[in-house]
């Protein structure tokens, strides 16, 4: 394309109208991804327009157009938010904490904390994770697997500290089946709150993961 890209654009704006600040342009973003997770979730991806998202945002289809060439930009913008977000949350938790077990409780806590607070989002992801192709597929692989990896990285170590025997694979992939179709059953009016549901879920998952590795030191 011979025009510069969405990204480019985005960064450069706040210099070109310098009395805008730049935390005002972020939360115009925020709020249009908003819109946007709102309209590929009740949609779908293909069947969502850009002007769907215009209406939906409240942002003319030509102003739509010049930030996000596309509406796959739109959805790359949301996933990349949020796989991001998450990372850096779990770092944050993670620091200082030394304990293996410990570890994995927090990674579990974070998953579904955010995961029920972003349900609509967490749709969109889980149901429209092919849809994006070429260098935007790319680039949120390369955050998901940093995802995985810290994962990974979790369950080795407590492996490592209980002398336990186990497919990390198997159960890092069972982990994740377990927290990211969450949404297709969570209700808050019977439900507990991600903290319980948390202690609950590390629970189920950590003996059993424990006492398949014991049995096979």
């Amino acid at each position: 394309m011979g025009s510069p890209s969405t990204a480019a654009r985005v960064s450069t704006r706040p210099h070109r109208v310098a009395s805008t600040p730049a935390t005002r342009f972020d939360r115009r973003l925020s709020e249009i991804l908003t819109h946007a997770t709102d309209v590929f979730c009740e949609k779908g991806y293909e069947g969502a327009s850009m002007r769907d998202l215009s209406r939906a945002s409240g942002m003319s289809l030509a102003g739509l157009y010049y930030y996000f060439e596309s509406k796959e930009r739109l959805l790359f913008l949301i996933q990349k938010h949020t796989f991001t977000t998450i990372v850096q949350r779990l770092k944050a938790r993670l620091d200082g904490v030394s304990d293996p077990e410990q570890q994995v409780r927090i990674f579990i806590l974070n998953h579904l904390e955010y995961f029920l607070a972003n349900q609509a989002a967490m749709k969109v992801l889980s149901h429209e994770a092919e849809a994006l192709k070429n260098g935007f597929a790319s680039e949120l692989a390369a955050i998901k697997r940093e995802y995985y990896r810290i994962c990974v990285g979790l369950m080795e170590e407590l492996k490592r500290e209980r002398g336990m025997q186990f497919s990390t694979r198997i159960a890092v992939l069972s982990l994740f089946g377990m927290m990211n179709w969450i949404y297709t059953w969570h209700n808050p009016r019977v439900d507990a709150d991600a903290k319980q549901l948390a202690n609950e879920m590390s629970d189920i998952f950590l003996r059993g993961v424990m006492t398949s590795g014991k049995g096979r030191r």
